[in-house]
């Protein structure tokens, strides 16, 4: 059962920008002075640009194959299933492990607020209790999960722009006389610890499946979220270090919330702390609707045991996930603390990062003539390229317990995929299509094109109409050198001859006859050959090509693309519609191209099918 597209615009930008705005902004502020001083914000600027080669990228994939699921979904169905097992086991456990943490962060900030010195286990259960009702939303409907996201989210930005606009007129410039006296080694060294930080941006990814106008909400949601969340970073962490004392600031955990006390008094304290508290209540709302979705998308494709894709009927939710997800959270919870279980998760979505920029360089090296992202990445492949650097320059630095620890997962992983995947998997991925059509001059169609293309369909809500009915179960020729054109009347008129119940040398004369009557090329390259046959309730199409050149009398350039239409006297009035139709069809920008680059003759039905006329009602 498929999740309802509910998600618009709004609710993509406040999914990602809830999903970043969290620790990164209100705890880690205090340590990341501590490593570069009033130089952390240059950092947080330059972080931020690291996260643009995977905004880029997810953004590209999510547009093209919009399936909850993401990373997962792009991974798996580019590199193949045991990748796309370890991306689905890492985006998971990665979400659910730092959406438990900011949880905690709750019930840390509300001792600030409320005066109480609460035992560790008294903001463990406040942490868990915000869970379960998380887990509640996300099962009762996505479409509230996201109303709520909105509300929260607005009350947030409200607030750290009141920070921001009271903040900068009481910046003390000398508190940045001494801006780069650490070094821009340390510069960048902060700038991976605050990296994370924008993690949250690409999560909107995983609920791609629940989007309305994924082709437009999806990129300018995620952008929108990035230009205004890093604004914030670094304008709040510039009012912070101008206001604050080092030796007040330096390793601080309350970092917003003292700089709001200093020039605005206890108010100020609260009123942060409070914008905390909702930050954390953001990532972790986020975090089960968008970690949750991974199971259930690998479940689906059978990766996962079958009970995790089950999809409330009366919610339209998947509702075993949320729970799974909503337990390993308050598990997370009650027992794990250590730092270095937040480094290990902060190196899988680095890994994830890094593997989002691989898949779309052989998304767009395999060729695939179905993959058709509505957002392309402006300076391909370098973009992606210089992604992959930093992602993995950042990994290696995180340091060797978090690379450890990560190793054993993948181990984990990669049993799992040998003792369950397995044997159950027999997809083709687009690596594999690749890498086949390098060694072997013999084209082919893959599945993962008609998986692309059902995408892509539903992508752009189009419901077939008639025409789509006669293109999919239509002839085709594919013509492997130049011929004349009677030459390929003769081979229309065999291959539609058993069709219609039309003697063949009939048609062969009707053609014939027609092209002496006028020509049917209608633009250079392109002919669309139509005659009326005796019968009733007759109507076929036949799409023809030929590389090298089919000629046409009187004329000088060789058809290359042919259109052919034969029909009863009954269906005149549908043969207009089917002309207009394959007139809308041929105006696209780059038809031709397309249709002369398409790897095998199956490929032009595609090519039709996928096409962005308007469709008939009827």
């Amino acid at each position: 059962m498929k999740l309802a597209r509910k998600l618009g615009l709004l609710d993509v930008f406040c999914i990602a920008s809830g999903a970043m705005i969290s620790s990164g902004l209100f705890v880690l502020p205090g340590l990341a002075f501590a490593k570069a001083g009033p130089a952390m914000v240059l950092a947080y600027g330059l972080a931020g640009l690291m996260a643009i080669p995977a905004a880029m990228s997810k953004a590209e994939l999510a547009t093209a194959m919009p399936r909850s699921g993401g990373s997962y979904f792009f991974i798996e169905r580019s590199m193949g299933a045991l990748p796309g097992t370890l991306a689905g086991l890492a985006s998971w456990f990665s979400i659910s492990l730092k959406s438990a943490f900011a949880l905690v962060g709750i019930g840390v900030f509300a001792q600030y607020i409320l005066g109480w010195d609460m035992a560790d286990w008294s903001v463990k259960i406040v942490a868990i209790s915000c869970c379960v009702f998380f887990a509640a939303l996300n099962i009762i409907s996505v479409k509230h999960t996201g109303r709520f996201q909105i509300f929260m989210v607005l009350i947030l930005l409200t607030i750290l722009g009141i920070f921001v606009v009271m903040g900068i007129p009481r910046v003390q410039h000398a508190s940045y006389a001494n801006f780069m006296d650490k070094g821009f080694s340390e510069v960048l060294a902060t700038a991976g610890l605050v990296f994370i930080s924008f993690g949250g941006l690409t999560k909107v990814a995983a609920v791609a499946g629940e989007v309305r106008q994924p082709g437009r909400n999806i990129p300018i949601g995620m952008f929108a979220a990035m230009i205004v969340v890093s604004l914030l970073y670094v304008a709040s962490t510039f009012v912070t270090a101008g206001v604050v004392s080092p030796e007040t600031l330096e390793g601080n955990l309350t970092p917003l919330s003292t700089a709001a006390k200093s020039f605005m008094g206890p108010a100020g304290f609260i009123l942060l702390s409070a914008g905390a508290m909702l930050a954390f209540l953001t990532t972790g709302n986020s975090g089960i609707l968008t970690a949750s979705r991974s199971p259930m998308a690998m479940s689906g494709d059978g990766l996962l045991p079958p009970v995790f894709r089950k999809v409330s009927r009366r919610f339209q939710t998947p509702y075993v996930s949320i729970l799974l997800t909503a337990a390993f959270m308050i598990a997370i919870i009650a027992s794990l603390s250590l730092e270095n279980i937040v480094k290990v998760a902060s190196t899988m979505i680095l890994m994830l990062f890094l593997m989002s920029c691989l898949a779309v360089l052989i998304m767009r090296g395999s060729k695939l003539q179905n993959y058709r992202p509505l957002y392309r990445t402006p300076l391909f492949p370098w973009v992606q390229i210089g992604g992959i650097a930093v992602y993995a320059f950042l990994i290696i630095d995180m340091g060797t317990v978090p690379l450890l620890t990560t190793g054993a997962f993948a181990v984990g992983g990669i049993l799992w995929y040998f003792a369950y995947v397995r044997p159950r998997t027999t997809r083709e991925s687009a690596f594999v299509y690749m890498v086949r059509n390098i060694i072997s001059k013999q084209m082919y169609h893959s599945s993962l094109e008609d998986e692309l293309r059902e995408i892509a369909l539903e992508r752009d809500e189009v419901t077939h109409d008639r025409f789509d009915r006669l293109i999919q179960n239509c002839d085709i020729l594919d013509l492997p050198s130049r011929t004349s054109a009677e030459s390929m009347f003769h081979q229309a008129a065999e291959a539609l001859s058993p069709r219609l119940g039309i003697d063949e040398d009939r048609l062969m004369e009707l053609f014939k006859a027609r092209e002496v009557d006028s020509s049917t090329v209608i633009q250079p390259g392109l002919a669309i050959p139509h005659v009326v046959v005796d019968g009733k309730n007759l109507f076929e199409i036949l799409l023809v090509r030929c590389k090298e050149g089919m000629d046409f009398p009187g004329q000088d350039t060789p058809v290359h693309a042919a259109f052919v239409l034969v029909g009863s006297p009954d269906e005149r009035n549908y043969h207009l519609r089917a002309l207009m139709a394959i007139a809308h069809i041929v105006q696209e920008s780059e038809f031709t191209q397309r249709w002369l680059d398409a790897p095998k003759g199956e490929h032009l039905r595609d090519i039709v099918l996928l096409s962005q006329r308007s469709r008939d009602a009827r």
